[in-house]
Protein backbone atom coordinates (compact mmCIF):
# COMPACT_ATOMS: atom_id res chain seq x y z
CA UNK A 1 0.00 0.00 0.00
CA UNK A 2 1.24 3.96 -0.67
CA UNK A 3 3.54 4.96 2.22
CA UNK A 4 3.01 8.70 3.72
CA UNK A 5 5.68 10.44 2.17
CA UNK A 6 7.58 13.57 3.57
CA UNK A 7 7.88 16.90 1.81
CA UNK A 8 10.81 17.22 3.60
CA UNK A 9 12.52 13.95 2.80
CA UNK A 10 12.20 14.62 -0.83
CA UNK A 11 13.08 17.86 -0.64
CA UNK A 12 16.46 16.25 0.88
CA UNK A 13 16.60 13.33 -1.98
CA UNK A 14 16.03 16.29 -4.62
CA UNK A 15 18.87 18.42 -3.38
CA UNK A 16 20.86 15.42 -3.81
CA UNK A 17 20.51 13.50 -0.14
CA UNK A 18 21.17 9.60 -1.04
CA UNK A 19 19.97 8.28 2.34
CA UNK A 20 16.78 10.20 1.81
CA UNK A 21 16.02 9.04 -1.59
CA UNK A 22 16.61 5.32 0.05
CA UNK A 23 14.03 6.39 3.01
CA UNK A 24 11.48 7.28 0.17
CA UNK A 25 12.46 3.97 -2.26
CA UNK A 26 13.36 1.47 0.42
CA UNK A 27 9.26 0.20 1.24
CA UNK A 28 8.70 -0.09 -2.45
CA UNK A 29 12.10 -2.34 -3.46
CA UNK A 30 10.82 -5.78 -2.91
CA UNK A 31 7.53 -5.34 -4.33
CA UNK A 32 8.77 -3.96 -7.26
CA UNK A 33 11.45 -6.31 -7.71
CA UNK A 34 8.59 -8.69 -7.88
CA UNK A 35 6.64 -6.43 -10.42
CA UNK A 36 9.64 -7.45 -12.73
CA UNK A 37 9.86 -10.92 -12.11
CA UNK A 38 5.92 -11.43 -13.18
CA UNK A 39 7.08 -9.13 -16.41
CA UNK A 40 10.19 -10.51 -17.31
CA UNK A 41 9.92 -14.50 -15.53
CA UNK A 42 13.63 -14.27 -14.67
CA UNK A 43 15.23 -13.64 -11.27
CA UNK A 44 18.35 -11.85 -12.58
CA UNK A 45 16.67 -9.61 -14.89
CA UNK A 46 14.38 -8.14 -12.29
CA UNK A 47 17.03 -7.61 -10.04
CA UNK A 48 18.92 -5.90 -12.40
CA UNK A 49 15.44 -4.32 -13.78
CA UNK A 50 14.91 -2.72 -10.07
CA UNK A 51 18.57 -1.32 -10.09
CA UNK A 52 17.67 0.56 -13.00
CA UNK A 53 14.10 1.54 -12.26
CA UNK A 54 16.07 3.36 -8.94
CA UNK A 55 18.77 4.54 -11.00
CA UNK A 56 16.59 6.04 -13.33
CA UNK A 57 14.15 7.57 -10.50
CA UNK A 58 16.66 9.01 -8.66
CA UNK A 59 17.87 10.68 -12.01
CA UNK A 60 14.60 12.11 -12.56
CA UNK A 61 13.55 12.76 -9.26
CA UNK A 62 12.98 16.43 -10.07
CA UNK A 63 10.21 15.55 -12.61
CA UNK A 64 8.53 13.82 -10.03
CA UNK A 65 5.42 16.46 -10.09
CA UNK A 66 3.36 14.45 -7.43
CA UNK A 67 0.24 14.41 -9.33
CA UNK A 68 0.18 10.38 -7.96
CA UNK A 69 2.06 8.97 -5.63
CA UNK A 70 5.20 7.98 -5.19
CA UNK A 71 4.74 4.11 -5.38
CA UNK A 72 2.93 4.91 -8.44
CA UNK A 73 5.23 6.36 -10.02
CA UNK A 74 8.40 4.06 -9.48
CA UNK A 75 5.58 1.60 -10.70
CA UNK A 76 5.31 3.91 -14.02
CA UNK A 77 9.25 3.49 -14.29
CA UNK A 78 9.67 -0.05 -13.60
CA UNK A 79 6.85 -1.43 -16.24
CA UNK A 80 8.11 0.61 -19.02
CA UNK A 81 12.17 -0.52 -18.06
CA UNK A 82 10.55 -3.93 -18.55
CA UNK A 83 8.84 -3.82 -21.59
CA UNK A 84 11.89 -1.61 -23.22
CA UNK A 85 13.98 -4.86 -22.27
CA UNK A 86 11.38 -6.80 -23.80
CA UNK A 87 11.41 -5.51 -26.84
CA UNK A 88 15.23 -5.06 -27.23
CA UNK A 89 15.04 -8.70 -26.64
CA UNK A 90 18.69 -8.41 -24.78
CA UNK A 91 17.56 -11.25 -21.74
CA UNK A 92 15.96 -13.81 -23.63
CA UNK A 93 18.08 -16.67 -24.92
CA UNK A 94 15.30 -18.33 -26.99
CA UNK A 95 16.10 -21.06 -28.37
CA UNK A 96 19.84 -20.27 -27.62
CA UNK A 97 19.62 -22.90 -24.39
CA UNK A 98 22.01 -25.54 -24.32
CA UNK A 99 22.23 -28.33 -21.87
CA UNK A 100 24.38 -31.48 -22.05
CA UNK A 101 22.01 -34.35 -22.01
CA UNK A 102 23.64 -37.24 -20.05
CA UNK A 103 21.21 -39.61 -21.62
CA UNK A 104 18.32 -39.37 -24.80
CA UNK A 105 15.33 -38.30 -23.21
CA UNK A 106 12.11 -39.98 -23.84
CA UNK A 107 9.50 -38.51 -26.29
CA UNK A 108 7.51 -36.16 -24.76
CA UNK A 109 3.99 -35.25 -24.25
CA UNK A 110 4.57 -31.59 -25.98
CA UNK A 111 7.53 -28.92 -26.16
CA UNK A 112 7.97 -25.85 -24.33
CA UNK A 113 8.96 -22.78 -25.01
CA UNK A 114 9.89 -20.92 -21.60
CA UNK A 115 13.66 -21.36 -21.30
CA UNK A 116 14.21 -18.40 -18.82
CA UNK A 117 11.94 -18.82 -16.51
CA UNK A 118 13.34 -18.77 -13.07
CA UNK A 119 11.56 -20.08 -9.26
CA UNK A 120 11.74 -16.75 -7.24
CA UNK A 121 13.00 -17.67 -3.63
CA UNK A 122 10.48 -17.12 -0.87
CA UNK A 123 12.73 -15.13 1.31
CA UNK A 124 12.39 -12.75 -1.45
CA UNK A 125 8.80 -12.31 -0.72
CA UNK A 126 8.84 -12.19 3.15
CA UNK A 127 7.27 -8.40 3.55
CA UNK A 128 5.02 -8.72 0.90
CA UNK A 129 1.45 -7.81 1.88
CA UNK A 130 -1.33 -10.96 1.75
CA UNK A 131 -4.24 -9.49 0.35
CA UNK A 132 -4.55 -7.89 -2.29
CA UNK A 133 -2.44 -4.58 -2.61
CA UNK A 134 -5.36 -2.55 -4.50
CA UNK A 135 -9.12 -2.27 -4.48
CA UNK A 136 -9.69 -3.81 -8.28
CA UNK A 137 -7.09 -6.74 -7.87
CA UNK A 138 -8.46 -10.11 -8.83
CA UNK A 139 -5.50 -12.18 -7.53
CA UNK A 140 -4.01 -11.80 -4.19
CA UNK A 141 -0.04 -11.11 -4.15
CA UNK A 142 1.35 -14.55 -3.26
CA UNK A 143 -0.87 -16.38 -5.73
CA UNK A 144 0.24 -14.30 -8.22
CA UNK A 145 4.14 -15.45 -8.28
CA UNK A 146 3.07 -19.28 -8.27
CA UNK A 147 4.72 -21.22 -11.07
CA UNK A 148 1.46 -21.68 -12.91
CA UNK A 149 0.62 -17.86 -12.65
CA UNK A 150 4.12 -17.27 -14.37
CA UNK A 151 3.91 -19.49 -17.03
CA UNK A 152 0.37 -18.44 -18.10
CA UNK A 153 2.07 -14.53 -18.36
CA UNK A 154 4.45 -15.44 -19.68
CA UNK A 155 2.49 -16.57 -22.94
CA UNK A 156 1.17 -13.03 -23.05
CA UNK A 157 2.58 -9.94 -25.28
CA UNK A 158 4.21 -7.70 -23.13
CA UNK A 159 1.98 -5.04 -22.83
CA UNK A 160 -0.80 -7.10 -22.53
CA UNK A 161 1.23 -9.02 -19.56
CA UNK A 162 1.88 -5.17 -18.11
CA UNK A 163 -1.54 -4.23 -18.03
CA UNK A 164 -2.85 -7.68 -16.19
CA UNK A 165 -0.34 -7.39 -13.62
CA UNK A 166 -1.00 -3.63 -13.03
CA UNK A 167 -4.66 -4.00 -13.07
CA UNK A 168 -5.72 -7.38 -11.52
CA UNK A 169 -2.34 -8.15 -9.65
CA UNK A 170 -1.68 -5.03 -8.09
CA UNK A 171 -5.34 -3.23 -8.12
CA UNK A 172 -4.20 0.38 -10.12
CA UNK A 173 -7.29 2.13 -11.50
CA UNK A 174 -7.66 2.00 -15.49
CA UNK A 175 -6.66 6.14 -15.32
CA UNK A 176 -3.65 5.43 -13.45
CA UNK A 177 -2.61 2.34 -16.00
CA UNK A 178 -3.31 4.23 -18.90
CA UNK A 179 -0.80 7.12 -17.64
CA UNK A 180 1.63 4.89 -16.79
CA UNK A 181 2.06 3.22 -20.29
CA UNK A 182 1.06 6.40 -22.32
CA UNK A 183 -2.31 5.06 -23.97
CA UNK A 184 -5.64 5.79 -23.57
CA UNK A 185 -8.42 3.89 -20.95
CA UNK A 186 -10.11 2.45 -23.85
CA UNK A 187 -6.76 0.67 -25.12
CA UNK A 188 -5.97 -0.40 -21.52
CA UNK A 189 -9.49 -2.08 -21.11
CA UNK A 190 -9.18 -3.41 -24.26
CA UNK A 191 -5.70 -4.78 -23.44
CA UNK A 192 -7.10 -6.39 -20.06
CA UNK A 193 -10.05 -8.42 -21.60
CA UNK A 194 -7.84 -10.32 -24.33
CA UNK A 195 -5.06 -10.83 -21.54
CA UNK A 196 -7.87 -11.80 -18.70
CA UNK A 197 -9.17 -14.38 -22.03
CA UNK A 198 -6.04 -15.77 -22.92
CA UNK A 199 -5.01 -16.25 -18.64
CA UNK A 200 -8.33 -18.25 -18.61
CA UNK A 201 -7.08 -20.42 -21.08
CA UNK A 202 -3.72 -20.69 -19.60
CA UNK A 203 -3.82 -21.43 -15.89
CA UNK A 204 -4.83 -24.77 -14.68
CA UNK A 205 -8.13 -25.43 -13.17
CA UNK A 206 -6.94 -27.60 -10.18
CA UNK A 207 -8.14 -27.64 -6.63
CA UNK A 208 -7.21 -25.57 -3.96
CA UNK A 209 -3.53 -26.33 -2.46
CA UNK A 210 -2.57 -27.16 0.55
CA UNK A 211 -1.54 -24.03 2.51
CA UNK A 212 1.95 -23.00 2.33
CA UNK A 213 3.75 -24.40 5.52
CA UNK A 214 0.90 -26.09 6.59
CA UNK A 215 1.03 -30.01 8.56
CA UNK A 216 -0.71 -31.46 5.19
CA UNK A 217 1.87 -29.44 2.85
CA UNK A 218 4.66 -30.80 5.26
CA UNK A 219 3.35 -34.14 5.61
CA UNK A 220 2.97 -34.37 1.18
CA UNK A 221 6.74 -32.93 1.35
CA UNK A 222 8.07 -35.33 3.75
CA UNK A 223 6.62 -38.26 1.86
CA UNK A 224 8.21 -36.90 -1.29
CA UNK A 225 11.41 -36.86 -0.32
CA UNK A 226 11.36 -39.89 1.14
CA UNK A 227 10.31 -41.68 -1.56
CA UNK A 228 12.63 -39.90 -4.09
CA UNK A 229 15.98 -40.59 -2.08
CA UNK A 230 14.75 -44.39 -1.49
CA UNK A 231 14.16 -44.11 -5.62
CA UNK A 232 10.63 -45.34 -5.14
CA UNK A 233 9.47 -44.45 -8.68
CA UNK A 234 5.80 -46.23 -7.36
CA UNK A 235 5.81 -44.34 -4.10
CA UNK A 236 6.71 -40.95 -6.06
CA UNK A 237 4.05 -41.82 -8.78
CA UNK A 238 1.05 -42.33 -5.76
CA UNK A 239 1.44 -38.79 -4.69
CA UNK A 240 0.85 -36.85 -8.17
CA UNK A 241 -2.32 -36.43 -9.80
CA UNK A 242 -3.72 -38.83 -12.83
CA UNK A 243 -2.55 -35.05 -15.22
CA UNK A 244 0.25 -34.16 -13.22
CA UNK A 245 3.13 -32.25 -15.40
CA UNK A 246 6.96 -32.92 -15.19
CA UNK A 247 8.65 -30.01 -16.81
CA UNK A 248 12.69 -28.96 -16.74
CA UNK A 249 13.37 -25.45 -17.99
CA UNK A 250 15.28 -24.38 -19.64
CA UNK A 251 15.23 -27.95 -21.80
CA UNK A 252 11.73 -27.46 -24.03
CA UNK A 253 10.74 -31.45 -22.83
CA UNK A 254 7.49 -32.13 -21.22
CA UNK A 255 5.82 -34.70 -20.21
CA UNK A 256 2.22 -35.73 -18.43
CA UNK A 257 0.59 -38.30 -16.99
CA UNK A 258 1.60 -40.72 -14.65
CA UNK A 259 2.97 -43.37 -17.57
CA UNK A 260 5.15 -40.51 -18.87
CA UNK A 261 6.26 -39.41 -15.61
CA UNK A 262 6.73 -42.94 -14.31
CA UNK A 263 8.98 -44.05 -17.68
CA UNK A 264 11.17 -40.33 -17.14
CA UNK A 265 11.54 -41.10 -13.77
CA UNK A 266 13.19 -45.32 -14.04
CA UNK A 267 14.94 -44.46 -17.55
CA UNK A 268 16.31 -41.05 -17.21
CA UNK A 269 16.49 -39.62 -13.50
CA UNK A 270 16.53 -42.77 -11.25
CA UNK A 271 18.41 -44.73 -13.61
CA UNK A 272 21.08 -47.36 -12.97
CA UNK A 273 20.63 -47.50 -9.05
CA UNK A 274 21.37 -43.12 -8.75
CA UNK A 275 20.46 -41.90 -5.75
CA UNK A 276 19.83 -38.32 -4.51
CA UNK A 277 19.71 -36.31 -1.95
CA UNK A 278 16.71 -33.57 -1.19
CA UNK A 279 17.32 -30.47 1.05
CA UNK A 280 14.11 -28.68 1.21
CA UNK A 281 13.32 -24.62 0.57
CA UNK A 282 10.43 -22.59 -0.72
CA UNK A 283 10.11 -21.03 -4.65
CA UNK A 284 6.97 -19.37 -5.19
CA UNK A 285 4.96 -19.76 -2.31
CA UNK A 286 5.39 -23.48 -3.17
CA UNK A 287 7.81 -26.17 -2.10
CA UNK A 288 11.28 -27.29 -3.14
CA UNK A 289 14.00 -28.55 -3.04
CA UNK A 290 18.02 -28.06 -3.39
CA UNK A 291 18.16 -31.68 -5.49
CA UNK A 292 22.10 -33.62 -4.63
CA UNK A 293 23.47 -36.74 -6.83
CA UNK A 294 25.46 -38.94 -4.63
CA UNK A 295 28.84 -39.55 -5.98
CA UNK A 296 28.56 -43.53 -5.20
CA UNK A 297 32.77 -43.26 -5.04
CA UNK A 298 32.60 -40.35 -2.10
CA UNK A 299 30.68 -39.34 0.94
CA UNK A 300 29.78 -36.20 -1.29
CA UNK A 301 26.39 -34.74 -3.24
CA UNK A 302 26.89 -32.65 -6.10
CA UNK A 303 24.36 -30.13 -7.07
CA UNK A 304 22.24 -31.45 -9.30
CA UNK A 305 19.18 -28.48 -9.92
CA UNK A 306 16.03 -27.55 -8.09
CA UNK A 307 13.08 -29.19 -7.59
CA UNK A 308 9.20 -27.08 -7.06
CA UNK A 309 6.15 -28.61 -6.35
CA UNK A 310 2.58 -27.90 -7.31
CA UNK A 311 0.27 -29.23 -5.10
CA UNK A 312 -3.55 -29.48 -5.98
CA UNK A 313 -5.08 -30.90 -2.45
CA UNK A 314 -2.82 -33.56 -0.88
CA UNK A 315 -1.65 -34.29 -4.26
CA UNK A 316 0.88 -33.46 -6.53
CA UNK A 317 -0.11 -31.66 -9.61
CA UNK A 318 3.53 -30.24 -11.55
CA UNK A 319 7.01 -30.81 -11.02
CA UNK A 320 9.24 -28.37 -12.13
CA UNK A 321 13.13 -29.40 -12.14
CA UNK A 322 15.58 -26.46 -13.06
CA UNK A 323 18.15 -27.42 -14.45
CA UNK A 324 20.52 -24.81 -13.76
CA UNK A 325 22.68 -25.34 -10.29
CA UNK A 326 23.44 -21.59 -10.79
CA UNK A 327 20.59 -20.75 -8.81
CA UNK A 328 21.04 -22.45 -5.80
CA UNK A 329 23.27 -19.54 -3.91
CA UNK A 330 19.86 -17.60 -4.61
CA UNK A 331 18.20 -19.98 -2.24
CA UNK A 332 21.23 -20.20 0.28
CA UNK A 333 22.11 -24.05 -1.15
CA UNK A 334 25.48 -25.15 -1.43
CA UNK A 335 26.91 -26.63 -4.53
CA UNK A 336 27.59 -29.91 -2.43
CA UNK A 337 26.74 -31.41 0.86
CA UNK A 338 27.88 -34.57 2.46
CA UNK A 339 25.83 -37.91 1.33
CA UNK A 340 25.68 -39.13 4.70
CA UNK A 341 22.74 -41.32 5.47
CA UNK A 342 21.55 -40.88 1.52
Amino acid sequence: MPMPMSTHTLERARAGDGQAFRELTEPYRRELQVHCYRILGSVQDAEDLLQETLLAAWRGLDGFEERSSLRSWLYRIATNRCLNALRDGSRRPGEGWAYRLEVPLPEPTRRGDLSWLEPYPDVLLAGLPDAAPGPEAHYETKEAVSLAFLVALQHLPPRQRAVLVLRDVLGFRAAEVAGMLDTSIDSVTSALKRARATLATRLPAHAQAELPYSPRERKLVDDFSLAFERADVDAILALLTDDAWLTMPPLPYEYQGLEAIGHFLRTVALRDGRRFRLVPTHANGQPAYGVYLVDPRTPIAHAHGLLVLTLSGHRVSALTRFVDNSLLPRFGLPRSLRATGA
